[in-house]
C-alpha cells in the first residue's frame, strides 16, 4: 500500500493531521513506521516519542484514514488515466478531479464517461439523434422544425416524433450524468427525503413496528436502518425513499432551462427532465442514499461491537477459584466440568436435575461428591437452555449443603462455536461438544480474555445486527480489538495457548505453534532472548512481540516486566544510578522519586519511555484489568415472578445497543434499560454511561410476564 509519490504522501499526511487534529510531524513519522512494518500495539507502547503518545485507538483510526486516503488517491489516478485514454481529459476536468474530496465526488465526475450497457440513449445515438438532442439543450431553435431532418427509415426513425423521443432519451441520460446536479439532489434527499416502510404481506411479522413507518432520512437511527434492511432482505418489508417531485424538478430545470429558450425547446426539455428524474436520476440516487445510510449505520454498529467486545475481553480474571462448571441442558442433561485454579480439566460428569427426568437427588449427590473430591470452591452456570432451572437447583444445594460458597452465571455466547471447532477438538479430543463447552465456561470465569480469543469474535454476541453489517469490516474491526486488548494486558510466555499467542504483535499462527512446540520440547522459557531460537521468529518479529511476552518467574526482573529488550541497557543504567536493590524491584514504595526531565537528558532517552520504565520498576507487567469490576458471584436466586415495580437490584450489563443496555439481574431474562432511563441528564449514546461487564444498581420499572419483558432504570430523579 506504500505510494511512491512523495507529494501524494505529504498531501495525505497533511489531510489526516487536519481531520484528526494531530501534529503533522507525528502523523508523518507514524505513517513511516507503519510502512516499515511496525504493528500498532508496538508503536502505541514503544514509540511514544515518535507518535506524540497516540493511543492504540488513535493509531487504528489513523491507519483507517490512511487506507481510505490512499484508496482515494489510487482511484483519482485511475480515473485520470482512464479519461486520458479516452481523450476527454480537459484542463477543467483535470482540475475538478484534483479537487475532489472523496470517492463519491470522483465517481460523479467519471459517471458521464463510464462504459455503459446499451441504453435507450445509446440506441438513439446510434440512430444519429445526438445533434437533435444538442439543439434542444441549446434552446435557441424550434426542435420540431429540425426533427424531420433526422428521420431515417433504415435506422428506425420513422417520424419526427420518433426523432424527438430519441433526442429526449439522450438528454435524459446527459442530465442523469451531470456531477453538480447529482450533488445538489443528493443533498436535497438527505435533507428532506423520508424513509417510507410498509408491510409486504398481511401475516404476522417480527417487524410489525415498521408497518407503515416513516422517518426523515436525516433523523433515522442506525439500528432502525439495519432492522429495516433486514426486514426487507427477509421479504417482510417494502422500503423506499420519498421526496416530492415539486422540490426536485425545479433544481433540474434551473440547471438546464433558460428564459430565452424557445417555447418548444422548453417543452421538450421539461419532458426530458421528468423522464430523467423518474427513470434514471431518482432510482440511482435512492440506491446511493440507502447505501450511504447503511454505511453510516454499519460504522455505528461496528463502534458498539468494538466497545462491547473490549469490555468483555477486559473483565478481570478470577484467581484462585477451582470451579465446577455446568453447561445446562434438558433432555440431554447438564454436562459438568471440574477445573483447577489454572484451568486444567480434572473430571467431567452428566446430571439430570431438570425436566423431563428431574433426578434432583441423584444430581445433588454427584455435585457434592465432585465439590469435595476436587476441593472446588465456586460454581459457574451457563445461561443457555435449561440455565434457569439449573440455577435454581444449584442455589438449593448451596442453601442446604454448601453455605458460604457462591455461583456465577456465565454468558454462553460462542461456547458452542469453540466446542465444535478444530481447536476445541484438538484441545479435548475425548470430550463431547457439551463437555468442552462446560470447560470453556469455567475458564471464562478464570480469565475471560484467554478463553474468548479461541472464538471468532463475531460469534461472541456483543452487539446488534452482527450478521447485517459488512463481514470483512466486522472481522477487521473485532480482530483489531482482540489484538489491542491482548497486547495491552500482555501474555505469559510459558502458559499462553497458541490462540492467545497469535494475537500478540508480530506473531502469526505458524509462529504461535512454533513457540508452543519449542516450549514442549525444551521446557519453559527462561528469558526473552531464548525466543530468538524459535523457528520463523526472526529479528523483525522479535522486535514487535518481545515487550508483550512476559516470563513471570524469570531471573532477570526485566523479563517479567513490560520493558522492551531494546531498553534493557537504559533500564539497568537507571537501576544503577538510583541504587535500586534487586529485592526492591516490584515494590512501589522502594522506588525513589526522580526528576524525569533531568534523567532523560543524562540517559539520552525519551520522557515517555523513561516514565514507562520507572512504572515497571514499581509493578512489573501490571494488569490493566485489575481496576475493573469482577464477575458477580451470588448464593440466592430470583424468579421473574418475584420482581415488583420499584424493586432495586444489582445486575451485570450483558450487552449495549443503540437504544439502551441489557442487564442480567439474575432472573434468566435480561432486563432493558432504555436510553431514556440511563441517566437524569441527556444521553447521546448508552456507551457514554455503561459498558459490557459493568455492575449496576437498577430499579424495576415494569414487568410484562406474558412477554417476559423487564424494564429497568438507572435514573435517580424518579426514585421515591
Amino acid at each position: 500500500m506504500i505510494m511512491d509519490n512523495n507529494n501524494s504522501k505529504e498531501i495525505i499526511n497533511s489531510r489526516i493531521a487536519k481531520e484528526l487534529n494531530l501534529n503533522y510531524q507525528h502523523v508523518s513519522r507514524v505513517v513511516s513506521l507503519l510502512d516499515e512494518g511496525n504493528t500498532i500495539p508496538f508503536i502505541a507502547r514503544y514509540r511514544k516519542e515518535v507518535s506524540g503518545g497516540m493511543t492504540d485507538e488513535e493509531l487504528r483510526l489513523l491507519w483507517e484514514k490512511l487506507s481510505l486516503n490512499r484508496n482515494l488517491e489510487n482511484r483519482r489516478a485511475d480515473i485520470r488515466r482512464l479519461l486520458g485514454e479516452l481523450g476527454v481529459l480537459t484542463p477543467e476536468l483535470e482540475d475538478a478531479i484534483g479537487k475532489a474530496l472523496n470517492v463519491t465526488e470522483l465517481e460523479d465526475l467519471y459517471r458521464p464517461f463510464r462504459p455503459k450497457k446499451r441504453t435507450r440513449a445509446t440506441r438513439a445515438r446510434e440512430k444519429g439523434l445526438e445533434p437533435l438532442a444538442l439543439i434542444i439543450l441549446k434552446g435557441e431553435k424550434d426542435p420540431e422544425e429540425a426533427a424531420p431532418y433526422y428521420q431515417d427509415e433504415e435506422r428506425g426513425v420513422m417520424t419526427s416524433l420518433d426523432a424527438l423521443s430519441g433526442a429526449r432519451d439522450i438528454i435524459a441520460e446527459i442530465i442523469s450524468d451531470e456531477p453538480k446536479l447529482h450533488q445538489w439532489l443528493r443533498e436535497l434527499i438527505i435533507k428532506e427525503g423520508v424513509i417510507a416502510v410498509s408491510a409486504r404481506g398481511a401475516g404476522d411479522s417480527p417487524y410489525e413496528m415498521y408497518n407503515d413507518y416513516r422517518e426523515p432520512c436525516r433523523k433515522i437511527q442506525p439500528h432502525r436502518v439495519l432492522a429495516i434492511n433486514r426486514g426487507e432482505k427477509e421479504e417482510y418489508l417494502h422500503v423506499k425513499i420519498e421526496i416530492p417531485e415539486e422540490k426536485a424538478l425545479p433544481l433540474i430545470k434551473k440547471f438546464y432551462i433558460r428564459d430565452i429558450f424557445t417555447v418548444k425547446a422548453k417543452l421538450h426539455l421539461e419532458e426530458a427532465v421528468k423522464d430523467s428524474w423518474k427513470r434514471l436520476l431518482f432510482p440511482s440516487l435512492e440506491r446511493e442514499i440507502r447505501h450511504l445510510l447503511t454505511q453510516r449505520s454499519e460504522e455505528q454498529a461496528l463502534t458498539i461491537f468494538k466497545e462491547n467486545l473490549r469490555s468483555l475481553l477486559m473483565i478481570p480474571p478470577v484467581q484462585g477459584k477451582r470451579i465446577l462448571a455446568i453447561d445446562p441442558g434438558l433432555r440431554t442433561g447438564c454436562k459438568i466440568a471440574c477445573v483447577d485454579e489454572r484451568g486444567k480439566l480434572l473430571e467431567t460428569a452428566v446430571i439430570f436435575p431438570t425436566p423431563p427426568r428431574n433426578e434432583k437427588e441423584k444430581a445433588a449427590k454427584i455435585v457434592l461428591a465432585l465439590m469435595e473430591k476436587h476441593d472446588l470452591n465456586a460454581i459457574a452456570i451457563g445461561n443457555g437452555t435449561g440455565g434457569r432451572e439449573t440455577e435454581i437447583f444449584i442455589a438449593g444445594i448451596l442453601e442446604t449443603h454448601l453455605q458460604g460458597l457462591s455461583y456465577t452465571v456465565v454468558n454462553e455466547a460462542g461456547a458452542s462455536v469453540y466446542s465444535a471447532s478444530r481447536l476445541g477438538q484438538a484441545e479435548f479430543p475425548d470430550l463431547d461438544v457439551a463437555e468442552r463447552s462446560a470447560v470453556s465456561l469455567a475458564r471464562r470465569v478464570q480469565d475471560a480474555m484467554a478463553e474468548l480469543v479461541k472464538i471468532d469474535p463475531r460469534s461472541i454476541g456483543v452487539g446488534q445486527y452482527q450478521h447485517d453489517v459488512n463481514q470483512k469490516k466486522l472481522t477487521e474491526a473485532l480482530d483489531g480489538v482482540v489484538e489491542a486488548c491482548v497486547n495491552e494486558v500482555g501474555v505469559d510466555l510459558n502458559t499462553a495457548s497458541p490462540a492467545l499467542l497469535e494475537h500478540v504483535a508480530g506473531i502469526n499462527k505458524t509462529v504461535a505453534l512454533n513457540i508452543l512446540a519449542y516450549r514442549e520440547e525444551n521446557g519453559p522459557f527462561t528469558s526473552r532472548n531464548v525466543l530468538k531460537k524459535v523457528p520463523k521468529l526472526g529479528p523483525a518479529a522479535f522486535k514487535q512481540c518481545a515487550g508483550f511476552l512476559r516470563i513471570s518467574d524469570a531471573k532477570n526482573y526485566l523479563d517479567r516486566s513490560a520493558v522492551h529488550p531494546e531498553s534493557y541497557d537504559t533500564a539497568q543504567k537507571l537501576i544503577d544510578m538510583l541504587d535500586i536493590l534487586p529485592e526492591d524491584l516490584g515494590k512501589a514504595d522502594a522506588i525513589p522519586r526522580v526528576d524525569v526531565r533531568e534523567l532523560t537528558a543524562i540517559l539520552q532517552v525519551g520522557e515517555p519511555t523513561l516514565k514507562d520504565i520507572l512504572e515497571e520498576f514499581k509493578k512489573p507487567g501490571r494488569d490493566p484489568r485489575d481496576d475493573l469490576p469482577r464477575p458477580v458471584f451470588k448464593q440466592g436466586v430470583l424468579q421473574l415472578e418475584d420482581l415488583r415495580e420499584g424493586m432495586e437490584l444489582q445486575g451485570v450489563v450483558r450487552n449495549v445497543v443503540d437504544f439502551g443496555a441489557f442487564v442480567d439481574i439474575g432472573v434468566h431474562e435480561d432486563g432493558l434499560i432504555h436510553i431514556s432511563e440511563l441517566s437524569d441528564r441527556f444521553v447521546k449514546h448508552p456507551l457514554d454511561v455503561v459498558k459490557v461487564g459493568d455492575i449496576v444498581n437498577v430499579r424495576v420499572l415494569s414487568v410484562k410476564m406474558e412477554k417476559k419483558r423487564i424494564s429497568l432504570s438507572l435514573r435517580k430523579a424518579a426514585r421515591p
